[in-house]
């Protein structure tokens, strides 16, 4: 009962990588192995469903990591937050007048399309918007300091993107 998707479709999710890997993603498509290729990876879904655990998993991550970049006051899923736009979370600030200061809040905005995935796909995410704190550009120094705080940020980027291409077709995993 699947229905097919064309290459552009795969392109949605994995349009900056190599076409040979494009090709090879809509093969596990196509054969429809895609998700017991990411369930053999990624048995279980992450538990981190409320807005506390969230936020203490991100605080934990920062402060392993990035102890002197500003502090975040809010780590939360969003519903508002919609894939089609490309965005996976999204770092936010918030300024504020206290007296005759400026005042900035930091807020990181993960997509509630995750609340029932992995857990490394999720730190992957947080990862990212974790390291906007420091760089605002998707630039060399930024990949960097992902790859710093998630050794494999790059594969389990590719594999959430997988996994995004495989839900539009398929349905949910997790």
């Amino acid at each position: 009962m699947s229905q097919t998707t064309s290459l552009s479709d795969v392109k949605k999710y994995l349009g900056g990588y190599h076409p040979q890997v494009q090709e090879q993603a809509q093969t596990l498509l196509d054969s429809e192995q895609s998700g017991a290729w990411l369930l053999k990876k990624y048995p279980t879904a992450h538990t981190l469903n409320g807005p506390r655990a969230l936020y203490e998993y991100a605080m934990d991550l920062k402060n392993d990591f990035m102890r002197s970049s500003p502090p975040i006051s809010k780590v939360i899923y969003d519903d508002k937050i919609h894939i089609i736009n490309n965005a996976l979370g999204l770092h936010t600030y918030v300024s504020r007048m206290q007296g005759n200061k400026l005042k900035a809040k930091n807020e990181v905005r993960i997509s509630s399309l995750f609340r029932r995935i992995p857990e490394p796909l999720l730190k992957m995410i947080l990862v990212h918007e974790l390291a906007h704190l420091k760089e605002k550009d998707h630039n060399k120094a930024f990949y960097k300091l992902c790859c710093y705080m998630e050794p494999d940020y790059h594969q389990l980027e590719f594999d959430l993107r997988l996994y995004l291409s495989h839900r539009d077709r398929f349905g949910d995993l997790w």
